[in-house]
C-alpha cells in the first residue's frame, strides 16, 4: 500500500487498464458497502478489479465484477462470495448527475482506484468514454518512443 503525500489516503489498488481503454473525463469518490472479511482482505491488498464496472439501477449505484479474495483465516461459519455485487454509497444528486451523463451522453462508469480515506474504503469512479483502436495504438507508440528517447539520451552521455 502506498501512502499519498499529506492526504491521509492509502492506495489499495489502481485500475491501470482503465486509462488505456477509456478517456476518463471526470472522477467521483464514492463509499462502498463491505463486509468485515472484505475489509481485512483489502488491507492485505487481495483485490482485482480490472474487469469491474459500475451500473446504475433503481436510482442506486452498484459495483460489479470486483474480485476480493477471501483470507484463509476467515471464519468457517461464513461462506464468502468473492465477486458479489457491492452497493456504492453516494448522495442522491451525485447519482442523478451520473444517470444523466450515462443516458444522454453515452459515458461509461468504471472504477479507477480503491483506497482508504480516514479509515473508510473509497472507490474512485471514472466517467469515461471508450477509446478507439487507433487511440490505443497511439498511446503505445508514444510510450515506446519515450523509452527509446531515454535510452538514446542515456547512451550518448
Amino acid at each position: 500500500m502506498n501512502q499519498q503525500q499529506g492526504t491521509g489516503k492509502k492506495t489499495i489498488a489502481v485500475n491501470k487498464r482503465a486509462r488505456f481503454e477509456f478517456h476518463v473525463d471526470e472522477r467521483i469518490e464514492a463509499g462502498i458497502a463491505l463486509e468485515g472479511w472484505e475489509v481485512k482482505s483489502l488491507r492485505e491488498g487481495k483485490v482485482q478489479f480490472t474487469d469491474s464496472y459500475v451500473l446504475l439501477k433503481d436510482g442506486e449505484a452498484y459495483l460489479f465484477g470486483c474480485h476480493i479474495e477471501p483470507l484463509q483465516t476467515a471464519s468457517t461459519h461464513i461462506h464468502p462470495d468473492p465477486t458479489r455485487t457491492r452497493k456504492l454509497l453516494m448522495h442522491r444528486r451525485e447519482i442523478d448527475q451520473l444517470i444523466g451523463m450515462v443516458d444522454r451522453k453515452g459515458f461509461a462508469l468504471i472504477p479507477t482506484a480503491l483506497y482508504f480515506s480516514r479509515g473508510r474504503v473509497k472507490v474512485e469512479i471514472g466517467v469515461a468514454r471508450g477509446k478507439k483502436q487507433h487511440d490505443k495504438r497511439k498511446v503505445v507508440k508514444d510510450r515506446e518512443w519515450s523509452r527509446d528517447k531515454a535510452r538514446i539520451m542515456k547512451h550518448n552521455r
